[in-house]
């Protein structure tokens, strides 16, 4: 347990706060938290976080309750496995998911923890965790997708003080870089988030200084108040007393050949809290897909469903985490045994938004979304160039992916976009500048997106020209399992992979593994997988879906999903499609099913190798 050290020992006090500070003092930390993304993008040299922004920032109070965040991570459960003083001016640093109550997931996020003081008094921490491209390890990026532990996925960092009142640990950190393939990345990426940090300390400091510290620590009480009032009401209103609510998605494989892993969520409510539960899902994986999820992580999960819907001008909080209780069963999926393989839990992470997703649905089928691009597929290439002016020097990529969103109430999912709102993908020009590679095709695939009044958003094709011998590695998923769609809605479409070789031949790669080697010529198709549809396909206007024909995001043979007949130009038959139209809806179920999860997973699983190329998985064994 860290012991907090302060000088001012006088007690804080309670005082009313006027609603129009406490909306200064809201939006204050709001901007202070964009500020933070805006400093480490200005300072970072690894691609994923300069260009793709693969960080996630975090303001909290004096107590480690997040205020303000995009991920979210638990300073209490940081702070719990912390053994010793902190201190004015010490900066904590972190990538050990094991030694920090999971506050991080896996070694390439680094986390970097730094309390806030004003005037001797602790009145909030401000910590930010940006993905590492590369930590060291077996395979380059440190995602080995053999891994069984932790231990081959490069340099784990155990919680100590990166500064010591101000002073940089130069040697440890000197230690710690000595341990990656790209230490300048490294360093600035590092540098970048701690300034990051800092940054959102001094506009702590500055609204301390002007509202006084009672008023902002009396209005950070009062937004968690907010929040946990506005939970109750919710709770109570959306879930009956007694009644549990279940639903189950799957991971594919871990990649070592097992799967499909079930992920299962179930929620009660009694009285004022609801309980949600793990229990049902899959046992640890032998492979490094495992997600080591922290409860206060589920409880922001749940937090993001449930407010956000209700009042999306209310800035979500940790104040309503004492109404939600949370049970996940050791030595699972979702809480490995330490040594256990994490590298790859972006699969788990994406998963739990479809999870919560089919689970909070239920309740209002309305509001419900369809499955959708709910993972951070990764690109790894790397190499050392040939002859030329370059010959000799390393280079590295990590970057990822864009797919379907899902089909949602409010209209189509939009086409190859990120499961994460802030991210955006790495412009081609910059790929083509800093890596010998050519991009021979960006765009989106016609059909792959689910057929519903709302379609799913479609899968993207990537084209990798290769210019120089490598190794490439790749982390997807739902290349087995199907984007479910909702009230009617079709399912999305699986995601391929597949090299053109540049002598002719052509290989199927699995959704997760590394060290392929590639040659100058090689083409690597990376296409990912379409959303679900929403809603009944036939209700669909035709002349919208002729209009995406023209646009190429549908086929004529796709368009008659949709119950639609139209020419390669769009232009579409009104009398033919009504008569089709009426063709479909005969023998059709009445009401059409709330989800429509793709066929039964042994069909799936007896039809594998033909439709994929692929071995069905062995299914998950304990360890």
């Amino acid at each position: 347990m860290a012991r907090l050290i302060e000088t001012a020992t006088g007690p804080l006090r309670s005082v009313d706060v006027d609603l129009v500070t406490i909306d200064l003092i809201e939006n204050g930390l709001r901007n202070a938290r964009y500020e933070m993304d805006e400093v480490l993008f200005r300072t970072a040299l690894s691609p994923g976080i300069r260009e793709q922004h693969d960080e996630f920032p975090l303001i909290a109070n004096r107590d480690g309750k997040m205020m303000v965040g995009q991920f979210g991570l638990s300073i209490p459960d940081f702070l719990e496995n912390f053994d010793g003083d902190i201190e004015e001016g010490d900066v904590l640093l972190t990538s050990d998911p094991y030694s920090c109550g999971a506050a991080i997931s896996h070694a390439n996020d680094w986390l970097v923890v730094l309390p806030i003081f004003f005037e001797g008094r602790i009145v909030g921490w401000a910590a930010m965790f940006g993905h590492m491209s590369d930590v060291g390890g077996k395979t380059p990026a440190s995602m080995p997708t053999d891994a069984r532990t932790i231990f081959e996925e490069g340099v784990v960092i155990p919680p100590f003080k990166l500064y010591r009142k101000g002073v940089l640990a130069d040697d440890a950190l000197r230690i710690i870089l000595n341990q990656v393939r790209k230490p300048d990345w490294n360093r600035a990426d590092l540098n970048g988030i701690v300034a990051a940090c800092r940054t959102a300390s001094r506009r702590v400091q500055e609204m301390c200084a002007r509202f006084g510290v009672d008023t902002y620590n009396s209005a950070l009480d009062q937004l968690l108040d907010r929040n946990y009032r506005a939970m109750k009401i919710l709770l109570g209103a959306v879930f009956k007393e007694g009644e549990t609510l279940s639903f189950t998605d799957y991971i594919c494989d871990d990649g070592l050949g097992y799967g499909p892993y079930e992920l299962k969520l179930s929620l009660t409510r009694t009285g004022d809290k609801v309980l949600l539960d793990f229990t049902g899902s899959s046992p640890q994986a032998q492979g490094p897909i495992n997600y080591y999820i922290n409860e206060n992580l589920v409880r922001m999960f749940f937090g993001i469903y449930m407010i956000t819907v209700a009042d999306p001008q209310i800035l979500w909080n940790d104040g309503f985490y004492p109404l939600v209780d949370v049970t996940i069963p050791d030595d699972s999926f979702w809480k490995p045994e330490y040594p256990a393989a994490l590298n790859a839990r972006n699969h788990g992470i994406g998963r739990v938004f479809d999870l919560f997703g089919g689970l909070l649905g239920q309740t209002n089928p309305g509001l419900l979304n369809a499955a959708g691009f709910s993972s951070s597929p990764h690109f790894m290439y790397s190499g050392t160039y040939g002859p030329g002016e370059r010959k000799g020097e390393w280079f590295q990529l990590y970057s990822i992916g864009f797919g379907g969103i899902p089909g949602r109430p409010v209209g189509d999912g939009p086409d190859g976009h990120s499961l994460w709102p802030s991210f955006v993908n790495i412009p081609c020009e910059y790929l083509e500048s800093y890596y010998p590679l050519r991009i021979e095709r960006w765009e989106t695939i016609a059909d792959t997106g689910g057929a519903g009044l709302h379609r799913g958003g479609n899968g993207v094709d990537v084209a990798y020209r290769f210019l120089e011998a490598g190794t490439i590695a790749i982390h997807d998923d739902r290349w087995l399992t199907y984007p479910w769609g909702v009230n009617g809605g079709e399912p999305g479409a699986r995601g391929r992979k597949w090299l053109e070789r540049a002598d002719g031949g052509t290989e199927i790669l699995g959704s997760k593994v590394h060290d392929v080697p590639v040659a100058p010529g090689d083409v690597l198709h990376f296409v990912t997988w379409g959303g679900g549809g929403w809603g009944d396909p036939l209700a669909r206007d035709p002349e919208l879906v002729g209009l995406e024909v023209r646009r190429g995001l549908v086929s004529p043979t796709g368009a008659r999903r949709f119950g639609v007949v139209c020419d390669e130009a769009g232009t579409v038959d009104v009398a033919a499609t009504e008569e089709v139209r009426a063709e479909l809806r005969h023998g059709r179920p009445d009401p059409l099913p709330t989800f429509d999860m793709g066929p039964p997973m042994q069909t799936i699983l007896d039809r594998c190798l033909e439709e994929t190329g692929l071995p069905a998985p062995r299914p998950p064994v304990a360890r």
